[in-house]
C-alpha cells in the first residue's frame, strides 16, 4: 500500500508595503519567514504589496530590497509587484461572483456613510449590511458595481493559528469585505490571498495586527476552494517602556541600525530573540538558529526592545568574528555611511590590530574608536584626557623607557621587561606608568594594552609618538 502523501515543501514570504523604510519588525517578520524556510530546506519569497499606487514609491522598494540585502536575508526568484498582478485579482474575484460567493453590490461611498452616520445616531452597529446582497438581478442598474465577498451571517469563523492558538470571530462582527472596487481594481484583502495562492505560500507568518485579516481572508480560500495555508500571526514589538514602538524610543528602521554599526550576524541574533527563544541560549550562528527556530516557540506577548542586550550581543558577535570577515564588514560600514575608506596602510595596521580590539566594542564605530592608534600616522592628535595624562612626571617617565625601547628584542616578554625595569627604577608599580604611556601610544585615555598597541605600530613608532607626547602643552 502507498504510503501518506508527502507534505508539500514549505514556501513562506515576506510583502511589505513600499510607503517607507524597512522598520524594525518587518525585519523580524521577515527574518522569522526566512529561518523557517531555510531550515526545512523550502523556499523564502519576497513580495512587494505596492497595490496603494499613491504611497508606494521607487525609492521605498529599493530602500526594503537593500535593507534585506544588509540583513543577510536572501529571497528565492524575483520579487514580486502586487500592482503588476491586478489583471489575476480581478479575475478571481469574477470567479468568485460567478460561484455565488460573491455579489454585485451598487451602493455609493455616499449611501454608505449615510447608513453609518444613521447607525451612529441611533447607536447600532456601524457594520454595512448592502442591500444589494440578495437583490434580484432583475433590479441591477446600469454602471459600475463593486464585488463583495457573500460572507456568513450567523456562527463563527475559527483561524487555526500556530502562534495564537484556536481563534474565533463572531460572524454577524464581520462584513462583506469588498474584493473588487466599482472602478475595477482589487483590495489588498483580496489581493494578499491570491498572491499567497499562486506562489503556493504554505505558511504565512506576519505580525498579529493582521490577525483579524485571517478570518476574512479565509472565507476567500473557502470561497475558492483552495488549501488555507499555517497562519502564524506574531506579536508586536514593543519599546522598553512596554509602549507601540515609535520613535521615541530611539531607532526603529533597519537603516538606523545599520548606520550605527551593529554587525547584521549580531542583529539577526538579537531580532531572532525578540519573541522566539531556545531554552535559554542568547547567543548562537545562523545554523544553529535555522535548526531551532520553530513557531510554538513564539511567545504571545509583544516583545520588548532592549539596546542593552543588543550591544551586549554585538560585542560578543564583533568578538567571534574571525579578523577577515570583521575587516570586511568595517569596510562595508564606512562604504555604506559614506566615510572615507580605508588606504592600503590603513588596513594593514587594523589588520593587526584587530586580535587585541575585537573583544573591547560593542559596534562598529566603537571597535574604529578604538582602532585610533592603527589607523592614525603620527603625530597624533590626543584627546583632552590624553593630553592631561601626560605632565611633567609623566614626560620624565616617558624620557627613561626611550632608551631600553630603542634596544629591546620587540617581543611581549621582552617588552614587559622594560616596563617593569623602568617601574621599579622609580619605586612605582606599572599602574602609575601605563597612563601616559597609553595616552601617548594611542592619544586616547582609553585604547588597548600598551605592549599590544607596541606590538601592532612597531619600535621606530612607538619611538616617535613618545616623543612627540612629551612635546604635548600640559
Amino acid at each position: 500500500m502507498p504510503g501518506p502523501a508527502a507534505a508539500p515543501p514549505v514556501v513562506t514570504r515576506f510583502a511589505p508595503s513600499p510607503t517607507g523604510y524597512l522598520h524594525i519588525g518587518g525585519a523580524r517578520t521577515a527574518l522569522f519567514n526566512w529561518l523557517y524556510a531555510r531550515g526545512r530546506g523550502g523556499k523564502f519569497l519576497l513580495r512587494i504589496e505596492d497595490t496603494d499606487r499613491e504611497r508606494s514609491t521607487p525609492e521605498a522598494t529599493a530602500a526594503i530590497l537593500q535593507g534585506l540585502r544588509w540583513l543577510g536575508l536572501d529571497w528565492d526568484g524575483e520579487a514580486v509587484s502586487q500592482f503588476a498582478r491586478k489583471d489575476r485579482h480581478a479575475e478571481v474575484a469574477h470567479e468568485m461572483l460567478a460561484r455565488g460567493a460573491a455579489y454585485r453590490c451598487y451602493a455609493t461611498p455616499a449611501e454608505i456613510e449615510a447608513f453609518r452616520e444613521a447607525a451612529r445616531a441611533e447607536g447600532r452597529s456601524t457594520l454595512f449590511r448592502s442591500p444589494w446582497r440578495d437583490a434580484d438581478p432583475a433590479t441591477w442598474p446600469e454602471g459600475p458595481y463593486a464585488i463583495r465577498m457573500k460572507a456568513p451571517r450567523e456562527g463563527e469563523t475559527l483561524v487555526e493559528d500556530a502562534v495564537q492558538g484556536m481563534v474565533r470571530f463572531r460572524n454577524d462582527q464581520l462584513d462583506d469585505m469588498i474584493c473588487l472596487r466599482s472602478d475595477g481594481t482589487p483590495t489588498y484583502m483580496l489581493a494578499v490571498v491570491v498572491d499567497d495562492h499562486d506562489m503556493g505560500v504554505t505558511h504565512v507568518i506576519r505580525g498579529d495586527d493582521h490577525l483579524n485579516n485571517a478570518a476574512r481572508q479565509q472565507m476567500v480560500y473557502d470561497a475558492m476552494g483552495w488549501p488555507v495555508p499555517v497562519w502564524a500571526h506574531i506579536p508586536l514589538i514593543h519599546g522598553p517602556d512596554g509602549k507601540k514602538l515609535s520613535k521615541r524610543h530611539g531607532a526603529v528602521g533597519l537603516h538606523e541600525y545599520a548606520a550605527l554599526g551593529y554587525p547584521p550576524a549580531a542583529l539577526r541574533n538579537y531580532l531572532c530573540r525578540l519573541g522566539w527563544s531556545h531554552g535559554d541560549d542568547e547567543f548562537f550562528t545562523d545554523a544553529q538558529a535555522r535548526d531551532w527556530f520553530d513557531l510554538p516557540q513564539i511567545g504571545r506577548a509583544p516583545a520588548r526592545l532592549d539596546f542593552k542586550k543588543l550591544e551586549n550581543l554585538s560585542g560578543q558577535h564583533i568578538a567571534a568574528m574571525a579578523d577577515a570577515a570583521l575587516l570586511h564588514e568595517i569596510e562595508a560600514f564606512l562604504a555604506a555611511t559614506a566615510q572615507p575608506p580605508l588606504t592600503d596602510v590603513q588596513r594593514d595596521g587594523l589588520s593587526r590590530a584587530l586580535p587585541c580590539l575585537k573583544d573591547r566594542a560593542k559596534t562598529l564605530p566603537e571597535l574604529l574608536e578604538k582602532a585610533y592608534f592603527a589607523l592614525t600616522q603620527g603625530p597624533l592628535e590626543p584627546d583632552a584626557k590624553a593630553r592631561a595624562a601626560v605632565d611633567v612626571v609623566s614626560r620624565g617617565i616617558l624620557d627613561e623607557l626611550t632608551p631600553p625601547l630603542r634596544n629591546a628584542r620587540w617581543s611581549r616578554d621582552a617588552l614587559e621587561s622594560v616596563l617593569a625595569d623602568v617601574a621599579a627604577s622609580r619605586g612605582v608599580g606599572f599602574g602609575k606608568i601605563a597612563p601616559p604611556l597609553r595616552a601617548a601610544l594611542s592619544g586616547r585615555a582609553v585604547s588597548p594594552g600598551v605592549i599590544d598597541m607596541m606590538l601592532v605600530i612597531g619600535r621606530e613608532e612607538t619611538i616617535a609618538r613618545l616623543s612627540d607626547a612629551r612635546s604635548w602643552a600640559g
